[in-house]
Formats: structure tokens, sequence, C-alpha cells
């Protein structure tokens, strides 16, 4: 069965849930990455985890990458608007929904600790009951699959880098997921 891989960063208070991005890789090879321009900026500015570590990964006005230094170092701090990958948030619904139904019936959607992850994605849409058509009412959950597995945390593949850019997760998410599924079927001989 296909699968997609995904990962989404967001802002969530306990109440509501404010996506800022999100990467999916798919098993036919393709890849989606968007960044909400409806995203409440100021409040993830005043996040002192989310400016730190998911911020510096998002497109930056002025920003060149340069090794060994941090983007918001190298840019004005603030979004891109013009950037390519940043967009209102029914324009990533769309582009998501048509990415999902693109990889056919039956698709399995997989994340990491994907809970908040897998209510964010159907934000995109509205309610849950409100997804469209070829769109997944659940998310597998690589950790629970790990965790079925007998396979620890410290046990799985280490991401090497990006960690907390959407699109760099979703890809160690497949890694991670398709490195399980081999131990799965090992453990089945």
């Amino acid at each position: 069965m296909p699968a997609i891989d995904y990962d989404l960063e967001f802002l969530e208070n306990g109440k509501t849930i404010e996506l800022i991005s999100i990467g999916m890789v798919c098993d036919d090879g393709r890849e989606y990455y968007a960044v909400s321009s409806d995203m409440p900026v100021d409040h993830i500015l005043n996040h002192q985890w989310l400016k730190a570590n998911v911020w510096p990964h998002l497109p930056l006005r002025g920003y060149k990458p340069a090794p060994q230094i941090n983007a918001l170092q190298q840019s004005d701090g603030s979004l891109d608007m013009t950037d390519t990958r940043v967009k209102p948030k029914w324009v990533i619904a769309n582009e998501v929904r048509e990415f999902i139904q693109a990889a056919g019936p039956d698709i399995e959607l997989w994340a990491n600790y994907g809970a908040y992850d897998h209510v964010a994605l159907a934000q995109l849409w509205g309610r849950m009951i409100d997804l469209p058509e070829g769109v997944p009412m659940f998310t597998h959950d690589i950790q629970q699959e790990a965790r079925r597995l007998g396979i620890g945390w410290n046990d799985l593949p280490k991401q090497e880098s990006g960690e907390h850019n959407a699109l760099a997760d979703a890809r160690h998410n497949q890694t991670v997921r398709r490195w399980l599924a081999q131990q799965g079927w090992r453990g089945a001989s």
C-alpha cells in the first residue's frame, strides 16, 4: 500500500493549533512543502522554542545560505512573503488535497507523534467530517509502530540535519517508517 510521510510545524496553545509549515513525501517520489502566510507571526516569534527551532527553517527575507551561520543571523528575521513556498492556508489545503489524491486510493498517512499533525492536517478543510475524498481519517504513528515492534526511541535511525523543518522531518519519517517495515519483516521470519 502506498504511503505519504508528513510533518507539520504548528503553534498550539491547548485550544487551537495554527499551521506554520507542512512537508510531505510520497512513496512515488513526489514531495510537497509549504509555509502558511496566515500563521500568527507575532505569537510564533514570542514563543521561545518555535523562534529558536522552527522559525530559522522558514523562508526568511534576505536569507542567503552560508555554512555555520544561523538563518536569523543572515536575514532581517521576517518571513519572505514573496517566496513561492509561502501561501495562504486555502491554497495549501487545495494543493495538499491534490498531492494526497494523486497517490491513488487507499493511501496511508504516516507521521512521528502524529496526533496533532493529523488534527492540524484535517483542519485545513475544517472539521474532520469535511475531509476531502481520498484523504484518510487517521494517520499511522511511527512511535506506535516502533513500540509494537519492541523498538525504543534510541534504536531508531537518527535524523542527520534539518530537524523541525517540516520537509526534512517528513523525509526522515519516511526513512524511519521504511526501516521499521524492514524490522517488522525480519521479526516475522
